[in-house]
C-alpha cells in the first residue's frame, strides 16, 4: 500500500503541483476550457443543456433580489473574488511595488493609457454611427494572467526588466478597466442601496484605520457591502476592488495567499467556460468582419501595441520617463502585442455591453479571434528579434577578438 501510494505522489501529485505552481498554467487552462465550453455549446446545440446550465434562470431567490442564475453567480459575485486580488495587487504595487513612486510609475501608467485609449478610438472608428458604440470598453483590456503567462513561455526572449513593465501595465490596465466598468457599464443607480454601500465601506475603512483585528466583523461588512453594491445597480463585482483597498497592508499576504488558487484555478475557468459557450450558426468569418467583431480585432491586436508603444516613446522623448534596463523599443512593441490578450476582462465587459446573445457572441468569437493572433504574432516577433540579435553579434565578436578555443566549442 505504502509503495501504490508513493507512486500516485510521485506519478500524479508532485507533477500536478508543478503545473499549478508554474505561471504557464492559468493560459493552459484558459485554453482548454474555452475550447471545451464551445465544443459542448455546438455538440448540445439541439437541446441546449450545455447554455441552459449557465443561463436557466432560478425565479425562487427572486424575492431575495441575488443572482437568478449561475452565470449571474460567477459573473457578479465570484468574480468579486477576483477583483479583490486585482485589488489587493494593485495597492501592494502602490504602496511598495512598482508604482511606488512617480519615477517608477509613469511609463507603465501612460503605456496604459494609451493601450486603452487607442482600442478604444478604433472601436469608435468602426461603430461610431451603429447601435454598438456602447462596446468600446471591450478592446482596452489586458488579461494579467494569460498575458504574463505566455510571457513566460518565451523564456529570455523577454528580459525581466520587460516582464516587471508587462506586469505593471497589465495592473494598471486592470484598474482602468475597473473605472470603465463602475462608470460607464452599471445599470440604473438605486440611490437608497448606494448610499447604504457608502456607509457600509465607511465602516470598513474605519476598521481599518482604528486597526480593529481582521475577522468575522469585515467579513459580514463585505458581503453586505457586495449586496447593496448589487442592487444599487453598479457592475456588483467591483466590490471587491473596494475591499481590497479597505484591507489593511500587512493582512494583504495571508488573505492573497488564500485566494489565488481558487481564483485562478476554479474561478477563473468557471467564467471561460460559462461565457465562452458560443453556438456557431453562421460563419466565423462574416462574425468577425462585422463593425463590433473588427472593431475588437482591430482594437486589441493592433490599437493595444500601438497605443503602449506611442505613448511610451513620447515620455521617454520628453525625459519625463526612461526604459527599463536591458529593454530595447522593439521589445516594448512586442510586449504591446503580448497586452493585446484581453480575454477576461474583454468578455466580462462584452458581457455588460451588449444585451442580446447575437452580439455577444460575435465580439466574443472577436476577442477569441484576437488572443489567438496576439499569442502567434507575438511569438513570431520575439523569435525574429532573437534571430536579429544573434546575427547582429556573431560578426562584432569575430572583428573584435577572434579566439580559437571558440572555435572549436
Amino acid at each position: 500500500m505504502t509503495k501504490v501510494i508513493k507512486k500516485v505522489r510521485h506519478h500524479i501529485l508532485n507533477p500536478l503541483r508543478f503545473f499549478f505552481s508554474d505561471s504557464r498554467a492559468m493560459g493552459v487552462i484558459l485554453i482548454f476550457c474555452t475550447a471545451l465550453s464551445i465544443f459542448l455549446a455546438n455538440v448540445s446545440n439541439n437541446n441546449g443543456w450545455y447554455t441552459n446550465l449557465w443561463n436557466t434562470e432560478w425565479h425562487a431567490i427572486a424575492s431575495f433580489h441575488l443572482p437568478e442564475s449561475f452565470s449571474k453567480w460567477i459573473n457578479d459575485f465570484f468574480m468579486a473574488f477576483f477583483f479583490l486580488l486585482a485589488g489587493m495587487e494593485i495597492k501592494r504595487e502602490l504602496i511598495s511595488g512598482e508604482l511606488s513612486s512617480f519615477k517608477k510609475a509613469v511609463l507603465p501608467f501612460g503605456a496604459a493609457l494609451g493601450g486603452m485609449l487607442v482600442p478604444a478610438l478604433i472601436f469608435t472608428f468602426f461603430n461610431h454611427n451603429t447601435p454598438y458604440a456602447h462596446g468600446w470598453g471591450i478592446p482596452t483590456a489586458t488579461d494579467i494572467a494569460f498575458s504574463i503567462g505566455i510571457a513566460s513561455l518565451f523564456g529570455n526572449r523577454i528580459p525581466v526588466g520587460l516582464k516587471i513593465l508587462l506586469m505593471a501595465l497589465a495592473i494598471i490596465d486592470d484598474l482602468g478597466a475597473i473605472v470603465v466598468i463602475a462608470l460607464f457599464y452599471g445599470g440604473q443607480v438605486q440611490w437608497i442601496f448606494l448610499a447604504v454601500s457608502g456607509i457600509l465601506y465607511a465602516i470598513l475603512i474605519a476598521c481599518n484605520y482604528f486597526k480593529v483585528k481582521f475577522g468575522i466583523i469585515q467579513v459580514v461588512i463585505s458581503a453586505l457591502l457586495w449586496y447593496c453594491m448589487f442592487n444599487s445597480g453598479i457592475e456588483a463585482s467591483i466590490t471587491g476592488v473596494l475591499i481590497a483597498f479597505a484591507l489593511p497592508l500587512d493582512i494583504i499576504p495571508k488573505v492573497s495567499n488564500a485566494l489565488h488558487k481558487y481564483v485562478n484555478f476554479l474561478i477563473i475557468p468557471l467564467f471561460a467556460l460559462a461565457n465562452t459557450a458560443i453556438i456557431f450558426n453562421g460563419s466565423v468569418i462574416t462574425s468577425m468582419t462585422t463593425t463590433v467583431g473588427m472593431g475588437v480585432i482591430f482594437g486589441l491586436v493592433v490599437g493595444k501595441p500601438v497605443g503602449i508603444f506611442l505613448i511610451s516613446r513620447l515620455l521617454v522623448a520628453l525625459k519625463i520617463a526612461k526604459l527599463p534596463q536591458n529593454v530595447q523599443w522593439n521589445q516594448v512593441f512586442g510586449m504591446g502585442i503580448l497586452a493585446g490578450i484581453g480575454f477576461t476582462m474583454s468578455i466580462f465587459t462584452t458581457a455588460l455591453a451588449f444585451s442580446d446573445n447575437a452580439h455577444k457572441d460575435i465580439a466574443k468569437i472577436a476577442i477569441l479571434a484576437s488572443v489567438l493572433i496576439s499569442l502567434v504574432a507575438s511569438w513570431a516577433y520575439f523569435v525574429i528579434i532573437s534571430a536579429r540579435k544573434v546575427t547582429v553579434h556573431i560578426p562584432e565578436m569575430a572583428t573584435e577578438s577572434y579566439k580559437p578555443e571558440l572555435s572549436m566549442a
